[in-house]
């Protein structure tokens, strides 16, 4: 396979750069990982593992700091990942075909997201720009960083065969807190140099929104699809649903139904009409609720983990026992197969059957 640098930025992140660094051993991947100024053993630890630790003078850029590890790649071709991040599967032989095939392309790994809001923990896949050549390519942003083509001009991507779990949302109410407000400084700074960015907008009201300051995570989505957006990009389709559950986690859920207005624009897919479902069951809809629920159920894959399957079974379920009708309400949670809320409403629906 050709050979594939993989760089790394980190910070004080001893413990989750130990499980990163191992799940990438046995690929003959070069490991460039670069510190940004920790105080743990993180750096004693990278040089167990990888090829080049170097250090950068943290300046509250995070594509500074990724440029700089590009520049310290032996090879070509690069796959950027944080220390947060954990490689669960790759397709050697189909990535080379496609680095052969697309030599000018970038790559779009799967990510898969762990998530926890409050006391739920739930996952939500993206795809996102990770392998590219670094004579190209090169990062822009302060946060939230973009790999750009250097010659300025748009490019093209290809889906690449690497799956990695993030686990960057878990943790305490506090961590989660500090990581918004230091992202949201840099998003702040960043949107004051461009007022009329739309993907700012967005990475700010997603911080609020992971702190669960829903809102202020309202103003910025509201302020940004105050704009003429294209329904299709990842981030305009993610502001919008965010923008709802924010909508209903605040209370408003009769402005939430204004959702019914971009239906034909972004209801093709189980998380919008999942999502579409949570409207109408806070809104009183029943029976339109349990139906978006159910279309939900005929697509293959979701973004949000069960919007597709148990989650959805569930709600039309908890709907259909509400309304009195247990044969009905049991049905669908036995479609949940093992999700523990689900087999609680079973025990006590069987109880009184």
């Amino acid at each position: 396979m050709r050979k594939i640098s993989v760089c790394i930025i980190t910070k004080n992140e001893s413990e989750k750069l130990k499980k990163c660094l191992k799940h990438l051993t046995g690929y003959g991947f070069e490991i460039v990982v670069v510190d940004t100024g920790s105080t743990d053993d993180t750096v004693a630890m990278a040089k167990k593992y990888a090829d080049k630790v170097c250090y950068f003078s943290w300046c509250n850029d995070f594509s500074a700091a990724r440029n700089y590890a590009l520049t310290l790649a032996s090879n070509d071709i690069v796959m950027m990942i944080d220390s947060d991040e954990y490689l669960q599967e790759i397709d050697t032989g189909e990535l080379e075909n496609l680095l052969k095939q697309h030599p000018s392309m970038v790559g779009r790994i799967k990510r898969i997201n762990r998530v926890s809001v409050g006391e739920q923990e739930t996952e939500y896949i993206e795809r996102i720009n990770r392998i590219f050549s670094r004579q190209q390519y090169e990062y822009s942003g302060s946060i939230h960083e973009q790999v750009t083509a250097k010659n300025k001009e748009e490019y093209e991507t290809y889906l690449a065969p690497v799956v990695i779990l993030h686990d960057g949302y878990e943790g305490t109410e506090e961590e989660r807190r500090k990581k918004a407000e230091r992202n949201l400084k840099l998003l702040l700074k960043e949107l004051e140099n461009h007022p009329d960015d739309t993907y700012f907008m967005y990475q700010i009201g997603k911080s609020y929104y992971m702190a669960e300051d829903y809102e202020e995570a309202i103003r910025y989505f509201e302020k940004a699809l105050g704009y003429d957006l294209n329904p299709k990009l990842e981030y305009v389709i993610d502001m919008v649903e965010s923008y709802g559950y924010a909508l209903l986690n605040t209370g408003r859920v009769e402005t939430a139904l204004q959702f019914q207005g971009i239906y034909e624009e972004f209801g093709d897919c189980a998380d919008f009409k999942f999502l579409m479902g949570l409207i109408y069951m806070n809104n009183e809809r029943y029976e339109e609720a349990v139906a978006e629920f159910l279309k939900a159920t005929e697509y293959k894959s979701a973004r949000m983990t069960g919007t597709n399957s148990y989650l959805a079974y569930y709600n039309a379920g908890v709907i259909r026992e509400c309304l009195g009708d247990i044969g009905q309400a049991l049905e669908y949670y036995r479609k949940c197969g093992d999700y523990a809320k689900a087999q609680e409403r079973i025990r006590a629906c069987s109880k009184g059957e």
